[in-house]
Formats: structure tokens, C-alpha cells, sequence
């Protein structure tokens, strides 16, 4: 642990609010012990570190992860431009950050940072390469790299679980690809506190549209509505869109076209506030065509 590292932010956004030493150490400590962790000559303890965080308005895991993680800023920038390449399906950039990273000692020196670059190595071997028994394994490599115990799956492992889920459901492989998720919910429950809650919002969008494939519309319709439920819990509208046109689309298959409409105008709200222009203009498409059928 880099405990300088930790003195050195801490300084660093005490001052970037313009709270003083003695200001932030109110109600947590002394000045004196303030001026200390800042220099690095001592280590607050766990307790004192979150009120720290607290005051400063960050999460406490972020000063752990810069005693862990030299450069910690740039390793999130690389994060960040994955996340963005992955949300739009920008496979050609997904590559092109992999490959400029890839021998990046602060990626190569350290396991969880080398797994975010197999993990996107993997998804652009099977999109651009085509190539699902490599990327396959690339991606249980991945887990490998921090994976200790069955006992406890980190939110890292499980996200990369999806991928390989999603892979199977895009090979068709739908027995395969469920039993995946089925393996994930069992997961998520080893994780006393999920920090992503889009995790369980697209486990359940991924079984449901499995459960289509498999002409089990029924029970696909209960994870939509599971995963509708949990995003309006956690005030997140990530697949909150998809969810509920899944369930229209269900109804749909059905043959009840009234619920299919109905949550089809759902779904297009959400996308309409997302500013989605391509799904809006999709849906309203659709219910287009199921008004006819009524």
C-alpha cells in the first residue's frame, strides 16, 4: 500500500474544495494527524479514512484503489474509453485501446488491470475475428487472473460471465447461455453489496430474452418485470427501456396486442428521454404495426 499516494490526494481534493487542514479534520481528528496522512508518515485507520472520504464527497474505495494502483487516473481514463467503446459497439476503438495498452506495465504489472483488457480482447475476438473458441478462452483467462474461490465472484467476473452468456445466446446457444445466468444469479448473491446495479437489471433482460428464444414467453415476462421493478428501485434507467419492450414483445407473441402496445409506449418514454433516436424510431414502428392487427 502506497500510503503517500493516499496523503497525496487526500491533500490534493482537500484543496481543490478549499477546506483547510483543520477544517477537514473536524470531527475526525486532530490538524496534526491531518498533516501527517497528508506527507505519508502515517496511515489513518479504515474508520477515519471514511470520514475522511465522506467529507471530501468520494467513495473510500477510491483511496484504497490509489494505494493499490500507481497512476490510478489514468488506468480509470482507460476504463472509461472501454466502457464507452463497449456501450456503443465500437469493436474497431475497443482494439485499438487494448492494443495500445497491452504492454503498459501499469496493465501487465497488475492482474485486475491486465483482466479489463482480456475481458475486451475477448469480446472484439468473437465481433471483429469471429472467432468464439478464442475469445472463449481469453475470456476465462480473464477471470483466472483474480478469480480465488468459487465461494465469492467479484462484480468484474460476474460482468465477464455476461459476456460469454451473451456469446452463447448469440451462437444460438441458448441451453448454453442460460445456464450461464442461472450460474450468475447464484453469483450476485456471494456479493454482500452490489456497487453496479445495472448487473442485475441485465442478467434479468439477458434471461427473458433467452426464455424467448425458448418460446417460454411467461417466464421470460417475469424477469421483465423483476428487472422493471429493480431499476425503478434503484432510480436507474439503464436496459429500462429494453425491458419493457421485451415484455410488449412477449405480448406480442402472445397475441395480446393491447399489452404489446402498451408497454411498447413504455419503452418508448424511456428511449424518447435517452434521446434514443434509433429505438424510438424502431417502436413507434412497431406499434404501428400491431394497431393494425387489433
Amino acid at each position: 500500500m502506497d500510503f503517500s499516494a493516499v496523503g497525496k490526494k487526500i491533500r490534493e481534493l482537500r484543496r481543490n474544495i478549499g477546506l483547510s487542514q483543520e477544517e477537514l479534520s473536524e470531527g475526525i481528528c486532530t490538524q496534526a494527524q491531518i498533516s501527517k496522512i497528508e506527507k505519508g508518515d502515517v496511515y489513518p485507520y479504515a474508520s477515519t479514512l471514511y470520514l475522511i472520504s465522506q467529507k471530501l464527497g468520494v467513495d473510500v474505495n477510491y483511496f484504497f484503489d490509489i494505494g493499490m494502483t500507481p497512476r490510478l487516473d489514468y488506468v480509470q481514463e482507460v476504463k472509461r474509453q472501454l466502457f464507452q467503446a463497449r456501450r456503443n459497439f465500437n469493436y474497431d476503438e475497443m482494439r485499438q485501446v487494448v492494443e495500445t495498452e497491452g504492454q503498459n506495465p501499469l496493465f501487465t504489472q497488475n492482474n485486475k488491470n491486465l483482466q479489463l483488457l482480456l475481458w475486451h480482447k475477448g469480446i472484439y475476438q468473437y465481433e471483429l475475428e469471429k472467432d468464439m473458441d478464442t475469445a472463449l478462452e481469453t475470456l476465462f483467462s480473464a477471470i483466472q487472473l483474480t478469480h480465488l474461490s468459487n465461494k465469492y465472484w467479484s462484480e468484474r467476473e460476474i460482468e465477464i460471465m455476461l459476456t460469454i452468456g451473451a456469446i452463447h445466446f448469440q451462437e444460438d446457444q441458448l441451453d448454453e447461455a442460460l445456464e450461464v445466468y442461472q450460474n450468475i444469479q447464484k453469483y450476485i448473491r456471494t456479493i454482500p453489496y452490489i456497487t453496479d446495479y445495472t448487473i442485475k437489471s441485465r442478467l434479468d433482460y439477458n434471461i427473458a430474452r433467452t426464455l424467448t428464444r425458448l418460446h417460454k414467453y411467461e417466464e421470460s415476462n417475469d424477469y421483465c418485470v423483476a428487472g422493471i421493478n429493480w431499476c425503478i428501485q434503484k432510480d436507474n434507467l439503464f436496459v429500462l427501456g429494453e425491458l419493457h419492450y421485451h415484455l410488449g414483445y412477449n405480448y406480442e407473441l402472445l397475441g395480446d396486442y393491447e399489452k404489446g402496445i402498451r408497454y411498447m409506449e413504455k419503452a418508448l418514454i424511456v428511449f424518447d428521454l435517452q434521446q434514443d433516436e434509433k429505438y424510438s424510431t424502431y417502436i413507434k414502428e412497431k406499434i404501428k404495426q400491431l394497431e393494425g392487427k387489433l
